[in-house]
Formats: C-alpha cells, structure tokens, sequence
C-alpha cells in the first residue's frame, strides 16, 4: 500500500521522542506522586489532624471535600496555563507545574493541627490543595502535548501513553510511601508521621526540574510559531473551531471518576468500622493494581495505534462500569483475595484502557495552536466532577456510609458520557500530526493510509 503524500513539517531530532516521553513518565510520576499522597492523607489521617473528631462520618466528608477542591482550582488553572502554554510552549508550562506542586505540598506537610490553630488549619489546608490543583491542571495536558508532537508516525498513541503511565507510577509511589506511615503507632502517626511524605516533596521538585530543563521544545510548536506565530487568544479559536471537541473531552474526561473512588471513597469505606479491613492491606490493594496499570496502559495504547482510539477507550469505558460493582462488592465482603483480585481487575487491567489511550485520543482532536488549552480545560472541567464525585459517593452511601450498592451505580452512571462521547468522536489514530484537528475549519481531513 502506498501512502499519499502529506505535509511533514520539521521532524523531531533523533532520540527526542523517546526523551519527550521519558521526560513525561518522570515528571508526571513526581508530580502526580504529590497529588496522589493527599488523598491517601485525606482518607486516612486528616479527619483526625484538621477536623472535629467527636462527629467522625462529618469529619471525613468534609477531609474527603478538601480533595474534591483541587479538581475545582483545576478548570482556573486549565485557562491560565492553556492560554500560555500555546503562547510561550510546552516546555515552560512542564517546569512551572513542577515547581508549583513540589512548594505546596511541602506546605501542607508544614501545616499547623486543628488542635494548634482551630479552624484555620483546615483553610490552610484548602490554599494548598488549591495550589495543587492549579498545578496538576498544566502537568498532564502539557505533557502529553509535548510527547504527541514528538511522536513519530504510527506510534503517537504508545509514546503519550507515557504521560498517564508516569501518573500511575506517581500514585503507586505514593501508595508505597503511606505503607509504612500508615503501619505507625497512631500517636507517631497523626503528630508526625504523615508529615514525611509531603516533606519528601523537595526532592520531587529538584530532581523535576533538571529532567524537564533540558528538553527541547516540539518541532510542531515551533515550526507553527516560526510561520504562523502563535495564536493571541487561543480560548477565542478553541471555542470558535474546537468546541464540540471541548465538550467530548469534557464528557470523556468523567471516567477520572473511576480512579477517584477507587483510590479515595473505597479506601475509606473499606478501612471504616462497616467493613474493617486494615489500612495497610488496602494500601497494597492500590500498590498492587497501579503495578499492573503500568503494564497495561502501554499494551493498551499499542494496540489503539493498530485498531483505533475509540474502541480500546470504550472498553475501558464500559468495562469500568461493571468491574466497579465487582470490586465494591468485594470490599463489602471484607475478604482481602477477592478485594485483591478484583482491584487488580477493575484499576489495573481494564480502567487502564481508557486511561492509556485518552492522551492520544483527546490531544488528536485538537490542532497544534490550540491543543494544549484543548486538553488542559476539557480534561480539567470532567477531571473537576470527578473530583468530587468522592464527596457525592460520601453522601450517598448513607448515614453509616456502607451503601456500597448505590455507590457502584452512581460509578457506572459517571461511565455513560465518556461512552457516548467515543461512540461520537472521529477515529484519528492514522491521521498524519500536521493536519489533526483542521476539520473544525477545513472540513473533515482523511486519514492516511500506512504501509503494515
């Protein structure tokens, strides 16, 4: 088979998407190492540290509220660091969200109790979180910008898969960490021992920067900038060409919601007197599942390089929806092999479909001028319910918060919109880089043909 001639642009220097994607997989393990430690924090240690203890079911929703307020900060933060990253380019955007979390979650390891300070612990608390989630908002959509335009041809999907499997690198690390705070006697634990973590958050900013400084910026964005200039508004033409797009990425990015009650509301539940299982044991549960998700989330974003974006992520999609009733059941059980087994299951096998292949899905749907706010405030608005979609599952659990039943369904409910936002979307994965994203103005563009 032949393939047609199409505009190449300037090709990526040798080795440099392989050092985009390492570059990736690094920063955005370190990054997402911060976010992710909060909410094991915010499961296990701060209704105790920063809220009222003598009405312990309001104390852990309003713990698991501060980490919903992120996600909130994360549609701001998408605007802002949107709009410079198509302007100034993916490399700065990498550096800045870096350095930002490192410093606020340093903070927070710094901050003074409850029992010091009254309510202005838990406000404090927020600032930080809010920083966090201002940060997070750039890291991923820039990133993942930086890979796919790297990427050589045929293989996009495989090289910004590095993005979300550094993400899971991020979060088992963080799990790995908590291990052994959470195995502390509980005096150690809630006067010092949860502070360790964040601390370590220095090094997570130093050894961040020195990876990301060195890397070069994207051929795409700068032959864009050298002959066309960048875009003064990038929101403006985002939402003039783009905005069906936005709204599919929106849609789509709601399947976080998987990931959020996995990690936060099932740990709760499970380490709750309803069920009673040990707070090291579900700290495995995670450890476990977010070593297999970084096996699977390249294997699954491969094969969306051969058979298409929208498949693997409807699987991922669908499938979530019914592991999620799987693995909630099990933890009701209070058995660790089946909560074990079908963790593994639902996060780290079949979650991962989705999650390895949006990066490629979503950034393909955008062209260069405008891809990074695309991503960055379509992710961050799904990414943002999301987030809250712990303090919802909180409330519907119940007074006694074992209603796992209903928090199952409200799971799989949050799974229809990514489902219909793939069925709606347009295959991209044989389209050439230079032309994604032009049939918002263009009309629709066809995809290449690729000798196998």
């Amino acid at each position: 088979m032949s393939v047609p001639a199409t505009p190449q642009g300037a090709a990526a220097p040798p080795g440099q998407p392989r050092k985009a994607a390492t570059a990736a997989w690094i920063g955005s393990a370190l990054e997402y190492y911060d976010f992710f430690i909060y909410g094991s924090a915010a499961a296990l240690i701060f209704p105790a540290v920063f809220f009222d203890e003598s009405d312990p079911a309001t104390a852990t929703l309003l713990s698991l509220a501060t980490f919903g307020v992120a996600y909130a900060a994360r549609p701001v933060g998408a605007l802002v660091l949107g709009h410079f990253g198509d302007k100034l380019g993916r490399k700065k955007i990498m550096v800045f969200t870096l350095m930002l979390m490192g410093l606020s979650t340093f903070l927070i390891g710094c901050l003074p109790t409850r029992g010091q300070v009254g309510t202005l612990a838990p406000v404090l608390l927020v600032l930080c979180r809010v920083l966090q989630g201002i940060s997070a908002a750039g890291e991923q959509a820039s990133a993942n910008s930086m890979t796919l335009e790297h990427a050589p041809p045929g293989r996009r999907g495989f090289f910004t898969s590095f993005t979300l499997s550094g993400t899971q690198g991020g979060q088992l690390l963080a799990t790995l960490v908590f291990i052994p705070v959470a195995a502390l006697p509980e005096e150690q634990l809630l006067s010092w021992g949860w502070r360790v973590p964040f601390w370590l958050s220095v090094g997570v900013a130093v050894v961040g920067y020195v990876i990301r400084r060195k890397l070069d910026e994207t051929p795409a964005f700068a032959q864009q900038a050298a002959e066309e200039g960048v875009v003064k508004l990038p929101l403006v033409v985002l939402m003039r060409e783009h905005w069906a797009d936005v709204l599919r990425v929106i849609a789509g990015a709601l399947i976080a919601s998987v990931s959020t009650i996995f990690t936060v509301w099932a740990l709760a539940y499970a380490t709750s007197d309803a069920v009673g299982m040990s707070r090291t044991a579900m700290l495995w549960v995670g450890a476990l599942a977010n070593v297999v998700a970084l096996a699977a989330i390249p294997l699954w974003a491969t094969l969306s390089d051969r058979i298409g974006r929208r498949p693997v992520f409807l699987i991922g999609a669908a499938g979530s929806a019914v592991t999620m009733f799987l693995y909630l059941w099990a933890v009701s059980t209070g058995s660790y092999p089946l909560t074990f087994l079908t963790g593994v299951l639902c996060f780290g096998v079949v979650y991962s479909a989705a999650n390895g292949v949006w990066p490629a899905f979503y950034g393909e749907m955008f062209t260069t001028r405008v891809r990074l706010s695309g991503v960055a405030i379509g992710t961050q608005i799904g990414f943002a319910a999301a987030g809250f979609a712990v303090t919802f599952a909180a409330q519907i659990a119940g007074p006694g918060g074992d209603d796992w039943s209903a928090v199952a369904l409200f799971t799989a409910a949050l799974c229809v919109p990514p489902v219909i936002a793939a069925l709606s979307a347009r295959e991209t994965n044989r389209v050439p880089t230079e032309v994604l994203g032009e049939h918002a103005a263009r009309g629709t563009v066809q995809p290449a043909k690729v000798t196998v």
